[in-house]
């Protein structure tokens, strides 16, 4: 039986309580939300489910994209990118360089999403191109095209640098596209989980069935 999840970190104000006896027969219930309640953070066709159940459910469905971060200095945007991968149904978060990172930002999302470690770029390009996997660069810097006027791979990884300095020229180099957001103000960049939400969204724009 799957433990649930940590309340300080999943607990929501939009939760339920213990469900009404006699409980359904239906094997994705955990019995201990049914007793005690569930005020996770998932979507109501989820209650009382457990966790095998939902993750179960989430991959007969996940979109074709992946996500990708080098994390060389332990970003803290990581949760957060984890969070929005989980909301735009992310095949895989895929984190190049060191394997902890704060996942407070990921509200254990991170529990109900595929992720893979990659000790360096190199291993990283290596592993996509066996899978026959595009790599698309995300980064403002020379010789990047414009997201909102592209055509993105419905099969791709997005690959994300960290904030501050961005995507290493080796990332850059190895990638098979290199892609911006359009950006009208005056600051140089925009916080690298707000563009992970932006480029993801922009995927489903393109390819997501919302029928």
């Amino acid at each position: 039986m799957t433990a649930a999840p940590e309340p300080s970190h999943e607990r929501t104000t939009n939760g339920v309580g213990p469900h009404p006896e006699p409980w359904p027969d239906d094997p994705r219930l955990d019995p201990e939300l049914l007793v005690a309640g569930d005020t996770r953070n998932v979507v109501d066709r989820f209650r009382y489910w457990s966790m095998e159940a939902i993750v179960a459910d989430l991959d007969t469905r996940r979109h074709a994209f992946d996500v990708a971060i080098e994390n060389w200095q332990h970003d803290l945007n990581i949760g957060s990118i984890v969070r929005s991968a989980n909301a735009f149904l992310a095949g895989t978060v895929h984190i190049i360089g060191r394997r902890r990172w704060n996942k407070r930002g990921a509200m254990v999302t991170d529990r109900y999403q595929h992720v893979r470690y990659h000790t360096d770029v190199a291993a990283f390009l290596a592993s996509m191109h066996d899978e026959g996997r595009p790599v698309i660069a995300i980064d403002n810097t020379p010789g990047a095209s414009h997201i909102e006027t592209a055509a993105i791979p419905e099969r791709c990884v997005f690959l994300f640098g960290q904030e501050g300095p961005g995507l290493t020229d080796e990332a850059v180099a190895g990638a098979d596209g290199h892609l911006e957001i359009a950006q009208f103000g005056s600051t140089r960049s925009i916080n690298a989980s707000a563009a992970a939400a932006i480029v993801m969204h922009s995927w489903v724009v393109q390819h997501a069935d919302l029928g």
